[in-house]
């Protein structure tokens, strides 16, 4: 009796956790919530209002990471070393990406030298700010979500290793590549998902978000300007004929 009357006037008792800290244990663990919240995020993919793209995935990330109190840092959102170097090489890598794979790896595949699913954006000046609006958003929408998210998760269950972080790479490639089946088909997916070995080595390597951001939205732009000019064809034929 003497022990509990001196330790509560010394105020030591152990407090009972939050409702907010439970809710966001819950969704930082792997159980029910953890796993629908995987879920709904992967899946939310974007959304399109007025013609101009909502990310919902990527911001049911952010949301997801302030509710389970998950520092921003673990999701790839801090600073990188060198803003400049950051931006140049991201930039750089982007467009070369792109034109790597218009010149080299689809005609290899047998792909068409035209990107049919978007041939209507050639010379369409009226969609101009709705496309380029697209073509930036993404970048940061869905390396939010394949990179920052599904690293830090597959994280959680495979570990930091070096081979780990090979295997995550290995998935989410895949996952990515699969995503992009229902809007660009087999050419979409097998570029996409080769695309993304190189997102997510930047990532893999730097733990930062930023290049692969800016090498994603370089990629895309190239892509739309390609075939904003029409000069798709002739990238694709210049290395093969």
């Amino acid at each position: 009796m003497t022990r509990e009357i001196r330790s509560s006037a010394r105020g030591d008792t152990t407090s009972a956790p939050s409702r907010d800290d439970e809710f966001a244990a819950q969704l930082r663990g792997l159980g029910p919530v953890g796993v629908l919240a995987i879920l709904v995020i992967v899946l939310a993919g974007n959304l399109s209002a007025g013609g101009f793209l909502i990310p919902a995935g990527a911001l049911l990330v952010l949301a997801w990471a302030r509710l389970s109190h998950t520092p921003w840092r673990e999701i790839g959102y801090s600073h990188p070393r060198n803003w400049i170097v950051t931006v140049v090489a991201g930039l750089l890598l982007g467009i070369a990406l792109k034109l790597i794979s218009k010149a080299v790896v689809l005609p290899l595949l047998g792909a068409d030298p035209v990107n049919q699913t978007y041939h209507y954006l050639a010379g369409n000046r009226a969609l101009i700010p709705a496309t380029l609006w697209t073509m930036l958003i993404v970048g940061f929408a869905e390396e939010t979500v394949f990179r920052g998210f599904l690293f830090e998760r597959l994280g959680r269950i495979l570990g930091a290793s070096r081979r780990a972080r090979v295997v995550i790479v290995l998935i989410t490639s895949v996952l990515f590549g699969a995503a992009h089946y229902v809007s660009q088909g087999l050419t979409g997916v097998e570029q996409a998902t080769l695309v993304s070995l190189a997102y997510g080595a930047m990532f893999a390597a730097t733990g930062n978000l930023w290049m692969p951001i800016i090498a994603h939205s370089a990629f895309d732009l190239t892509a739309y300007g390609l075939i904003y000019w029409n000069l798709e064809a002739d990238v694709a034929n210049l290395i093969f004929g």
